[in-house]
Parts: C-alpha cells; structure tokens; sequence
C-alpha cells in the first residue's frame, strides 16, 4: 500500500518501543534547548508516550519518503549573492504532499483489515524519529536526524496509528561509527555532544522558528542561508547511497534554486505570499524571511546590495528595520552616520540599539541601561 503510493521505506512499529527518546526529551525542555518552540514543551507526557496522544493506538506504520537532492547544497554557500533555501523547502510543503498519500493508505488499511486509525505528519506530538529507528526505517545520526542506510539524510516521516495488532519490524541499529563530520561542519557549534542539540544555536532554527532578532554572534555565521540549513544533512557519507527523488511533486521550483538576495530584499507582503504559495516557507511571513535576506546580504561583501538595504531601514517591520541597520553597518560601515537622523525618529529598542551599535566605534562599548540583544533565546 505504502509503495503504491510514492513511499520509499515503510516500517511498523508498537507505540511502547519509543524507548530513551522520552527521557532525552526531557533533558532536552529542562536545558531550554527548544527556544521559542513553546508547542513542545507542551504535553510532554503525548511525546514520551503514543499511548497518551490516542490510547486506542497498538500499532504505528512509518513511513519514508525519499527528498534527496540532484545537487550537493553546500556549493550554494560559496555563491554570496544567492540565497540558499533548504532542500526540504524547495518544492510543495511536504505536509501538503504526504497528508492525503497516508489518509489514503489508512483508508484502505482498516477497509481490509478492520480497526481504526490516525494519521500524523510533523505537526502532533509524535516523535517520529524515534519511532522510525525502533520500525527499521534508519537510526538517529549524531545530528540527531534519521538516517538510512539507502537513502542517506534524506527522508520525511509519516505516521499512521492503529488499533489493529501488526507485526513489529526489527529496529535499525546505529552505523555512525566514529565519523563526525554532521557535527564539525555546524557553522554554529549547536551540537554540544554527540546526539544532542541545541537548537537556539542551529540555523534552521534560527531562521525558520526563531521570532526576535538573531542573536548578533550567530549572523556572521549564518552565510547566505536564508531558510533552514543542511549543512549536516549533506555531509553525511550515508548519503552515497541515496538516489534523487523523482517525485514530481517534490521537485525544487527553480526560483527557490538559487534566488538573488537583491530580488528578495524587496518583496511585500502581497509578493512574498505570492511566490511562496504551497510553499514551507511561507509559514514563517514576510518579516522574518527578510530578517534572513538581510543578513545574508550583511554576509555577502557586496557593496553594491547597499542601496537595497538602505530602502528597508524605513520598513513597516521593526524586525526587519533592526537587520536592515546591521547589514548596512557590515556593507558600508560609514553610511550609517550618513544616516543617523533616521535613528532619532526609531521607537523600537531593539532598533535603536541596533542603530546605537553601528555608529559606535570599533570597541566603544554601550551605556549600562542599554537592552543587550543575542542572549539566551532571544
């Protein structure tokens, strides 16, 4: 059933076999590791626990859809003036893709074999990578991510529970072996250990979840990366053996390929939901989105993006004003005092401290009662 309909692994799975994912979670919430993704600290309990989330559930189908990419994303992050989106987002939200597909298998599951079912894809409290390893779909890596040994990093995870009593697969045991290269290639250090991360520190986080201000130690490290990251996703050496997807649907729409920055910059509201229609990245808005373009921009070297910039010191959005203010100071370090009447007509703090950083000078420290912006999971 599961690959008539486009899956490429399917595993099943008893809803107790979640095992220390639970604990890790806890772990996980306790250290604010999660940031401002508030929704998973709420109701733990149906994260640890299938059986909370729907107490009928005896069985859980997984299933995989493979993503891979034609290309290796991380030739992107050497061309500065492009915007690098993460493969993931390149083509049709994948909830929008998968949801029917596994509607569409319950249907028929319980037609011929009784009981009942539930579908779930990335947005219940479902701990789907766990749950994949114990059904024999992969294991998670280091990044803590799933891994398969035929499809690499490269899989999105579907759920279906049921009530009927199914045969559990074996679980996949962990090939990661010695190898680090998912956690030394982190541009942002957010794996403190391996299997843990901090996801106040990871990119995708940062440019996709992440509400306020990026924290001003992590901007320079972001790159051109404007929508998530897969920097550990792409280097895995599993991945060797993953084929590319040939799933219509999936497949990336050349202007999330490699977009200019100087195009982005400029996008409205009206614009930015226009071309991001059926997309992920929709979901994040119009502010935040161009909160990333501007850093990147700010990363790019390109004095010539200036002129772009100056344009969103005036934007509607103070989040966007705030990096708009940074990117100018990185591109053109002068033109910020050109400007400074700008500055005295800001009622946002964090602007205005933004402002009050860029015409200081190199090593002039600020006021004591001066709001300090990147601490914590700001």
């Amino acid at each position: 059933m599961a690959r008539a309909r486009g899956f490429d692994a399917v595993g099943v799975v008893h809803p107790e076999a979640i095992g220390e994912a639970g604990r890790r979670l806890d772990v996980f919430l306790s250290e604010g590791a999660h940031g401002d993704m508030a929704w998973l600290a709420d109701s733990p309990e149906r994260r640890r626990d299938p059986r909370v989330l729907w107490p009928p559930v005896r069985s859980i189908v997984m299933l995989g859809l493979n993503y891979g990419p034609e290309e290796d994303p991380l030739v992107r992050l050497r061309q500065r003036r492009l915007g690098s989106i993460s493969v993931y987002a390149q083509g049709d939200d994948y909830h929008d893709v998968i949801k029917p597909r596994l509607k569409a298998i319950a249907h028929e599951l319980i037609t011929v074999a009784g009981g009942d079912a539930r579908v779930f894809i990335d947005t219940a409290a479902v701990m789907e990578k766990p749950l994949a390893g114990a059904g024999g779909l992969g294991w998670q890596g280091k990044h803590t991510n799933l891994v398969s040994r035929s499809f690499g990093s490269w899989l999105f995870l579907g759920a279906i529970f049921t009530t009927l009593e199914l045969a559990a697969d074996v679980a996949e045991s962990d090939h990661c072996g010695a190898c680090r290269a998912c956690l030394d290639i982190c541009p942002t250090n957010a794996f403190p250990a391996p299997y843990r991360l901090d996801a106040r520190r990871c990119i995708s986080y940062l440019t996709i979840e992440h509400k306020g201000p990026i924290p001003r130690e992590l901007r320079a490290l972001i790159g051109n990366r404007i929508y998530g990251c897969d920097d550990c996703l792409a280097v895995c050496p599993w991945n060797k053996f993953a084929q590319v997807s040939r799933e219509v649907r999936l497949a990336a729409r050349s202007q999330f390929h490699a977009p200019l920055l100087s195009d982005l910059v400029e996008l409205d509201d009206r614009q930015f939901r226009k071309l991001f229609a059926k997309s992920p990245v929709k979901r994040t808005g119009r502010d935040r989105f161009i909160r990333n373009v501007l850093i990147a921009i700010g990363n790019s070297g390109d004095p010539g993006l200036a002129a772009a910039v100056e344009r969103r010191l005036c934007d509607s959005s103070p989040l966007v004003r705030g990096a708009a203010v940074w990117a100018l100071s990185r591109l053109a370090p002068a033109r910020p005092r050109a400007l400074a009447d700008q500055r005295l007509e800001e009622t946002d703090q964090t602007v205005i401290e933004e402002w009050a950083l860029a015409l200081s000078e190199p090593g002039e420290s600020l006021p004591g009662d001066w709001p300090r912006l990147g601490g914590g999971d700001r």
